[in-house]
């Protein structure tokens, strides 16, 4: 026996400020039928149905382009459009964390678990003035040896990993995220955009057996969701990692993953829009894109925001105008080499191209500002010796050339690691090693005091004393 039909209430024609003309993708041309049209930014729903959400992007003399926020299956031509006279909002405050939301604050860990918290905050916060921004020269130590080595991180700094596909950007940032958060006081918001669903799983539920959940908040727009969404949900965690630091007064950790997919994604909207590209055929507003986001991840009088940022370099070429234009905005830049993961060498991170502003001797120190000058003068020296022993040997060099080329080697394999988070997959325990053991372990190394151990015996090991080489 059929249902009988729902019977619709009647809508009251005054609140209706337009109808829907076409539907092109996540884009919708919407006619405007009142004298009052709804701003830019505002969230369009229908009446019947208000899980549909259109946000104004483009208003013209009699119509609106608004991207289409939810599936635009559930669209029709004449679908009568009110106003909730506001921008997109996400939920903010302590009931977000150790929970997956998406960017309608919508729990996809657990959907019969709804969020306790009624406080919203729009996804569009504004920049800090000048007068309010804190710059801190205080070192945030990682545990991970390569990078307080080479690219030491300030608090409230940015952070980028930049490398191609499969170097290991999400893995080492899984890495940082539980170091740091297990071992500092703090939140942490993690801001998954256009990645891969079960990165988003495999994330979560590391998160949880590491035990630090509870000090996260995880915002995931991820590969599967609509150019629109991808395009958006970055901004919302920003407002949840704002709250924390503006009204809670905390320092806290912003993750995103993967800014160059944040790229892509208004590369996609621009298109559909109609609008025309650049030379390089990204969208002609792509500075402004990144910048939005970049200027309102800094540090207060109130609190800090640390962001550290994967970013995806298409064709491992480095001088994409996107990539270019995200490391404009970077304090350190840790950039990944496919040529080191071929060597095996993990965390795989460019010895050379990589850098961070922090590495001045008034912010690292004397001892650390020495030994890595140290290293970086017998790093460009080692290069130029391997194209020799690559064809005649090492046993064709110099004494002397022979004595830095194996303290360099040495100090290279010293600088990998086993992680926490990969722990099942190598069978190796995962290592912290403290940044004031980094240094002294490595001067060590070049002083000669370890030119009897074997190189192989520096591979994948945290301090020298745990690796029993002292």
């Amino acid at each position: 026996m059929n249902e009988p039909e729902k019977k619709l209430e009647p809508i009251d024609a005054a609140k209706i400020v337009g109808r829907i003309k076409s539907v092109d993708g996540q884009i919708a041309q919407v006619e405007i039928t009142t004298d009052d049209p709804p701003g830019f930014l505002e969230i369009l729903t229908n009446p019947h149905n208000k899980s549909i959400r259109l946000e104004v992007f483009l208003q013209k003399k009699d119509h609106l382009s608004c991207l289409v926020l939810t599936d635009p299956q559930t669209l029709y031509r004449s679908m009568p459009l009110v106003s909730e006279n506001s921008d997109l909002t996400i939920p903010v405050g302590d009931a977000v964390l150790g929970r997956i939301i998406n960017l309608f604050g919508e729990p996809q860990d657990d959907p019969k678990k709804p969020l306790t918290t009624t406080e919203k905050r729009s996804i569009y916060g504004k920049t800090p003035t000048l007068a309010t921004i804190n710059y801190s020269l205080s070192i945030i130590e990682t545990g991970i040896k390569i990078i307080d080595f080479i690219t030491p991180f300030l608090k409230g700094s940015k952070i980028g990993f930049i490398g191609g596909a499969g170097v290991g950007k999400t893995i080492l940032l899984t890495e940082l995220l539980h170091n740091i958060t297990l071992r500092q006081q703090g939140v942490a918001v993690f801001a998954g955009v256009g990645e891969r669903i079960r990165e988003g799983q495999e994330l979560f539920q590391r998160l949880e057996e590491t035990k630090v959940l509870q000090n996260i908040a995880l915002v995931l727009g991820q590969m599967n969701e609509n150019a629109a969404i991808r395009y958006r949900v970055g901004l919302g965690a920003i407002s949840i990692a704002e709250y924390f630091r503006d009204v809670k007064g905390k320092d806290v950790l912003f993750f995103i993953d993967n800014m160059f997919r944040f790229v892509q994604a208004g590369n996609e909207v621009s298109t559909l829009l109609g609008t025309l590209p650049s030379e390089q055929a990204y969208q002609a507003t792509l500075q402004t894109e990144i910048s939005n986001i970049e200027d309102r991840l800094v540090s207060t009088d109130k609190g800090s925001i640390t962001s550290i940022q994967n970013v995806y370099v298409p064709s491992d070429e480095v001088s994409d105008p996107a990539v270019t234009t995200i490391m404009s905005f970077l304090d350190s830049a840790v950039v990944l080499s496919r040529s080191a993961v071929q060597l095996g060498l993990y965390p795989p991170v460019d010895l050379v191209a990589s850098s961070s502003s922090a590495l001045q001797r008034a912010i690292v120190g004397h001892e650390h500002f020495e030994v890595v000058t140290l290293f970086q003068q017998n790093l460009s020296r080692y290069q130029r010796l391997s194209h020799i022993v690559a064809i005649i040997g090492e046993s064709e060099l110099s004494a002397d050339d022979q004595i830095l080329f194996n303290r360099t080697k040495k100090v290279i394999n010293y600088l990998t690691q086993p992680f926490f988070s990969t722990a099942e997959q190598t069978g190796k325990p995962g290592a912290y090693v403290p940044k004031d053991t980094t240094i002294k372990d490595i001067k060590m190394i070049l002083s000669g005091a370890l030119d009897q151990a074997p190189v192989d015996s520096f591979m994948y090991i945290g301090s020298l004393k745990e690796a029993k080489l002292i």
